[in-house]
Parts: structure tokens; C-alpha cells; sequence
């Protein structure tokens, strides 16, 4: 019976930890960190983004760069883009990157 027992508690500290270890939601993440700027599809049309004249994040000078190179103008800043790397963890920064290649113009 302990054995059993054990089993069911093991189950559930396993259920009750998976939520800790799920990738981030590159798609919130963007939605809260960058439409303000770069809008929801990307292209940053928005006021914000029309005034400090964000690249379009659905253009091919965008989505070629690597995702090392989007990692430092995420994390690092750049002109006006404000530096993330102390808001953000290095998986929520890929999780965007993943998020910005699904905006890729077509």
C-alpha cells in the first residue's frame, strides 16, 4: 500500500510541477513586450511605431537575420528598440524570435 501511495503522490508533484518547466508563450509575450511598437502582425504601423520608425518585423532584412542577431537587439537594445535582456529570460527571448518568424510576409 505505501508503494501505492507513494505512486499517486509522485504523480501528482509531477502534474503540479509541468506548468514550471512548459515553454514560454512567445505569442503573449510578444502581444505584452512589443505591439505597443511593432503592432500584432509586425509591420509597425502603429503611432509609437510610425514616430521612432521600427523596421518591419515581417520584411525579409528582418526575418534573414539569425536568431543570434535578433537575440542581441532583443536582449541588447538597439536605437531606439529598448534593451529586454534584464526583463526577459533567455527562453522568453527565443519564444519571441520563434513568434517573429511566424509573421513572415507572404
Amino acid at each position: 500500500m505505501n508503494r501505492r501511495l507513494f505512486a499517486v503522490f509522485s504523480l501528482f508533484a509531477l502534474v503540479l510541477a509541468l506548468p514550471a518547466f512548459a515553454a514560454p508563450d512567445g505569442t503573449a509575450i510578444f502581444k505584452s513586450k512589443c505591439t505597443s511598437c511593432h503592432g500584432a502582425d509586425g509591420a509597425g504601423q502603429t503611432p509609437a511605431g510610425k514616430m521612432m520608425k521600427v523596421k518591419d518585423l515581417r520584411s525579409d532584412a528582418v526575418q534573414k537575420q539569425t536568431d543570434l542577431e535578433l537575440t542581441k537587439v532583443i536582449s541588447g537594445g538597439k536605437g531606439k528598440m529598448p534593451a529586454y535582456g534584464k526583463q526577459l529570460s533567455t527562453a522568453d527571448v527565443q519564444a519571441i524570435i520563434v513568434h517573429i518568424r511566424t509573421l513572415k510576409a507572404k
